[in-house]
């Protein structure tokens, strides 16, 4: 009988991890099914205690359930965790959302948003870091940044206009794999780097997927289940 990892938030029934993660678990020939699992927030206590008891081998973590997760970790990798690997009814909290932007450059940021996607970013953001949310500072301002980070769901409006010397990352992208606003312009404005949000579910799916498993991620294989070219 096959093992489950799940995906745990609200609304799930948009995303394309489940259609990426189980291309990766059967191009390693793996007895897994990745299932998306619609959650409320007063039902993640249950929703985390009930992973333990089905034997699922871990989970991925999404809005708006990030923070509020870390309470029921035996430990967590931070106060906003992506990824749950179980091992021996303990519950493990991993941040591999800090994947998507290592190894980018920038002496000021412009990161968006006030969520659990912000917290996971914020730890391995390069630089000063300039924090925007319609709760706080708004609207949000990259005149003097060099990277643009937006960890926000807005996908249809354009919260801030790249210029070209700027480097762009957005979490959020369209199922249809059509660009954001964001990408959009950026890709318009000949951004010197751009990082969508379909290869930002690649990054951090690919340590979720060798976190579960304790094999390499077929990325190749990953990347070609979101459109994003081919390989093995």
């Amino acid at each position: 009988m096959s093992r489950l990892v799940g995906l745990l938030g609200q609304p799930v029934a948009g995303s394309l991890s489940p259609r990426m993660q189980n291309a990766a678990f059967a191009a390693r020939a793996l007895d897994l099914v990745y299932v998306p699992l619609e959650i409320a927030p007063e039902g993640l206590a249950r929703a985390v205690a009930g992973l333990v008891s089905l034997g699922f081998v871990g989970a991925n973590v999404t809005i708006p359930h990030k923070q509020a997760v870390v309470s029921f970790c035996y430990e967590a990798d931070g106060d906003s965790v992506n990824t749950l690997v179980l091992r021996e009814d303990r519950v493990v909290g991993h941040n591999t959302d800090r994947e998507i932007v290592a190894g980018i450059e920038a002496e000021r940021v412009c990161l968006i948003g006030a969520g659990g996607a912000a917290a996971a970013l914020l730890p391995a953001l390069p630089g000063e870091v300039l924090a925007f949310s319609r709760s706080g500072d708004w609207p949000p301002d990259a005149s003097d940044c060099d990277l643009i980070v937006n960890a926000t769901p807005v996908r249809d409006e354009l919260l801030v206009e790249p210029r070209p010397e700027q480097t762009v990352v957005d979490l959020a992208y369209n199922a249809d794999g059509s660009p954001t606003a964001l990408v959009a312009a950026a890709r318009a404005a000949g951004c010197r780097e751009i990082v969508d949000g379909l290869e930002a579910l690649v990054r951090q799916g690919a340590v979720s997927f060798e976190l579960w498993t304790g094999v390499e991620a077929p990325l190749g294989v990953m990347r070609a289940a979101l459109g994003l070219g081919r390989g093995a």
